[in-house]
C-alpha cells in the first residue's frame, strides 16, 4: 500500500465515526494492513472505533457475573486448538447430574451471579455408545432434550441460564428458549477452508460455516437474544476475517437478534495440535476489535474476553468494546482452564485505568429488556425486568475491593 492509499484508507477511517460504517473494501484494506503494517494504522484506528463506541454506550463497558456449568465434556468434534472436549475413555469425562446443576447454581448464587453459561459438547451421542446409554439411564433421548431440564433446574433455582451449546435444530432451540434467558454460538469463521485436511476445523463438521450460519439464522427467526462471534488466530486470513464479521452483519440486520459479538483471540494450548501456534499479538486483537466496531457501528455490544488477554485489558477498553463478557467469582473458564478470571474488583480498577466505569449487566443486554419484550416469553421477561432497574441493568450488587 503506498502512501497515498493509507492515507486515503485513515480518512475512510475518520469519516466511519460520522458517516456510515465501515465498507467492505476498505475493511479488507484495514485487516490486511492489521497483519502486516499495524503500527501505521492502530492508533487512528482505535481513536474512531472509541469514538464510536463512547457514542453508543457511554463511558461504561459491562460484565456478567456468572458460574460455568460444562453440562458434558463429550464432542463429536476435534479441533485442533480444543482441550475442552475428552474422548469416551478419558477419565476426565463429566456429565452433570440435574443434582449437580442444582449445586452449581446454588453455589452461585451465593456468590451474587446471575447467569448459568451452560456450554457442552456438540452432539456427543452420535459418537459414543457409553454417553447415549447413559442419557438414556436419566430419561433422555438427546443432549439438547437434557440440557432442556437442565436450564430449567437451574430458572427455578433463581438463576439465569445462557446455554451455548453447539448446532441444534429450530425445534431444539425453540423448546430451550422458555428456559434461557438468551442463548449463543460462535460462527468463529466463514471460511471453508479451515475444514480442509491440515486445518483447524478438519475433524470438526459441526463447525462448517453454512451449519452454523443456519442454525444462527433460526434463532433469528425464533426471536432468541443471541450471541455470535469470531475467533482470531487459527489459521485465517485478514480477508476471512472481514468475511466473518460482514456474516454476522448481515444476519443481525435482517433478524435484529445478535445482541452481542465477541471477538475472541485463540489461546494455545499444551497438547493439542495447535500447541505451537502463536497467539495473536494485542495489536492485532485490539485492531480486530476496533475494526469490528466500525463495521457494527456504535450500537452493538461488542466483547472480547479478559482472561485471554490479561496483560491489555487497558487497550482493549480503548479499541471500541464495551463489554467484557461473563466473569465467574465461582468457577473456571472451562473452555480456555488455563486462563484464569480476573478478580471482579480488579476488573473494575483496570476498566476504570482506561477511563470507563463497570457496570453489571444480566446474560441478556438492557435494550432488549426495554425495547424488544417479543423477545422473550411473557414469564421469562416479567421475571427479568422484576430484577433490573427501568434501564434494564440488574439492581443490588456494585463492584467495589470488596466484590
Amino acid at each position: 500500500m503506498t502512501a497515498l492509499e493509507r492515507d486515503e484508507l485513515l480518512e475512510r477511517i475518520k469519516k466511519a465515526v460520522d458517516a456510515e460504517p465501515l465498507d467492505r473494501e476498505s475493511a479488507t484494506k484495514v485487516a490486511q494492513h492489521l497483519e502486516y503494517a499495524p503500527h501505521e494504522i492502530l492508533e487512528p484506528l482505535m481513536e474512531a472505533a472509541r469514538e464510536l463506541g463512547i457514542r453508543g454506550h457511554g463511558a461504561e463497558i459491562t460484565v456478567s457475573r456468572n458460574i460455568f456449568i460444562p453440562l458434558t465434556n463429550l464432542c463429536r468434534n476435534r479441533c485442533s486448538y480444543c482441550t475442552f472436549a475428552k474422548g469416551h475413555k478419558s477419565p476426565e469425562v463429566r456429565n452433570y447430574l440435574l443434582d449437580e446443576v442444582r449445586s452449581a447454581v446454588r453455589d452461585g448464587l451465593r456468590a451474587g451471579c446471575r447467569e448459568a453459561l451452560f456450554c457442552l459438547g456438540d452432539k456427543p451421542e452420535i459418537a459414543y455408545r457409553s454417553y447415549r446409554d447413559w442419557l438414556a439411564k436419566q430419561g433422555y433421548s438427546s443432549t439438547p432434550a437434557y440440557l432442556v431440564d437442565a436450564c430449567r433446574v437451574a430458572y427455578e433455582e433463581g438463576i439465569y441460564p445462557h446455554s451455548n451449546a453447539g448446532i441444534m435444530t429450530p425445534e431444539e432451540l425453540a423448546e430451550l428458549r422458555r428456559w434461557n434467558a438468551s442463548m449463543g454460538l460462535m460462527l468463529e469463521t466463514t471460511s471453508a477452508r479451515l475444514r480442509e485436511r491440515g486445518q483447524a476445523h478438519y475433524w470438526a463438521p459441526d463447525k462448517d460455516p453454512a451449519r452454523r450460519i443456519r442454525m444462527t439464522r433460526d434463532a433469528g427467526e425464533l426471536k432468541i437474544p443471541f450471541t455470535s462471534g469470531i475467533l482470531i488466530g487459527i489459521g485465517e486470513t485478514p480477508e476471512e476475517r472481514v468475511e466473518t464479521l460482514f456474516a454476522i452483519e448481515a444476519l443481525h440486520r435482517e433478524y435484529g437478534h445478535i445482541q452481542e459479538v465477541i471477538v475472541q483471540n485463540f489461546h494455545p494450548k499444551p497438547g493439542t495440535r495447535m500447541e505451537h501456534v502463536p497467539s495473536p499479538s494485542d495489536e492485532l486483537m485490539a485492531g480486530t476489535v476496533s475494526l469490528a466496531r466500525l463495521i457494527f457501528g456504535p450500537a452493538q455490544n461488542l466483547q472480547a474476553p479478559p482472561n485471554l488477554s490479561p496483560t491489555s485489558l487497558e487497550l482493549l477498553a480503548r479499541s471500541g468494546l464495551n463489554d467484557w463478557g461473563g466473569v465467574s467469582p465461582v468457577t473456571i473458564d472451562f473452555i480456555n482452564p488455563e486462563a484464569p478470571w480476573p478478580e471482579l474488583a480488579e476488573l473494575a480498577v483496570r476498566t476504570e485505568a482506561a477511563g470507563y466505569r463497570l457496570r453489571e449487566r444480566l446474560c441478556v443486554y438492557p435494550e432488549y429488556l426495554r425495547e424488544r419484550p417479543e423477545f422473550f416469553d411473557p414469564e421469562m421477561l416479567s421475571r427479568l425486568r422484576s430484577d433490573c432497574d427501568e434501564d434494564g441493568y440488574p439492581t443490588g450488587r456494585a463492584f467495589s475491593q470488596e466484590s
